[in-house]
């Protein structure tokens, strides 16, 4: 670099925005929290960010993009309003999982310009404990990395997965090919975030943005039931606060793209 110093990047993460309260308390406190942590780029997974919690509308995607937000990822939820696959088709903002079916709309991975440098970003969906038939993350991501690392060493992958054990074999796997692989889909945060030997950050979840006295967002009462009775019940976005968002800061190192921290984020407040 003809001895001049790159800054390192900084990147938010925020973890599962759920349903209207989420997405409220997220527009009220993003603002702070960047300036907090002196944020470079955002990125947040919304695929239950719509009104009741569960997927994503076009509408959402606005507020989000107002927001500052750069780059929106998603899980298995995504496809629950049909009006967003119209805009999947159309945008690489918002990813579904890549490891989908090729037919399936939109696209599981983008690469977005901060501070003149190209950022890489992956949305996976893990296979353990899930319904859908999707293709395999590990292998998936093999041919992600041939297309995206002549474009740029700084990609960062949510892998939207039910078992610790899948979340770490794929980190594992990525170490030192990857900046970060960042759990998301459980909604509870855990405290294992660390930097791999290769270099590569990993956290099992970086949790949500929901109400704190909720069952993963949700109201206790219909979820209890569905547990204890085994018959089917709506869930409903819990909006009693307090509510709290969680997510990582990543610090990057822009000439190797490997990560130099992860700070875990959990900030508890009222709305």
């Amino acid at each position: 670099m003809h001895g001049k110093m790159m800054k390192d990047l900084k990147v938010l993460f925020v973890g599962d925005i759920i349903g209207e309260p989420g997405l409220r308390f997220f527009s009220n406190h993003i603002k702070h929290m960047r300036e907090k942590y002196h944020i470079d780029a955002t990125i947040v997974n919304g695929e239950n960010v719509a009104k009741n919690g569960r997927g994503i509308i076009p509408s959402d995607m606005e507020q989000l993009k107002k927001l500052g937000v750069d780059v929106v990822t998603s899980g298995n939820h995504v496809w629950a309003k049909n009006n967003i696959h119209a805009y999947l088709e159309s945008n690489t903002n918002l990813l579904r999982p890549a490891n989908y079916p090729s037919s399936c709309p939109g696209k599981g991975v983008t690469v977005f310009s901060v501070n003149n440098m190209l950022v890489g970003v992956v949305s996976l969906q893990g296979r353990v404990f899930f319904r859908e038939l999707t293709d395999c993350p590990f292998r998936t991501m093999q041919t992600i990395l041939s297309y995206l690392r002549p474009q740029t060493n700084i990609i960062i992958v949510d892998f939207h997965a039910e078992a610790t054990a899948e979340k770490q074999g794929l980190a594992f796997f990525l170490d030192g090919k990857v900046t970060a692989v960042l759990g998301t889909h459980s909604h509870v945060q855990t405290a294992d975030e660390r930097i791999l030997p290769g270099g590569t950050a990993f956290i099992s979840d970086i949790g949500m943005v929901g109400a704190l006295n909720s069952m993963i967002g949700f109201k206790k009462e219909s979820a209890l039931r569905a547990m204890m009775t085994q018959m089917p019940h709506r869930f409903e976005v819990e909006d009693e606060g307090p509510f709290v968002l969680g997510g990582v800061v990543l610090t990057i190192d822009t000439e190797t793209g490997m990560a130099k921290k992860i700070e875990r984020i959990r900030f508890v407040a009222d709305l």
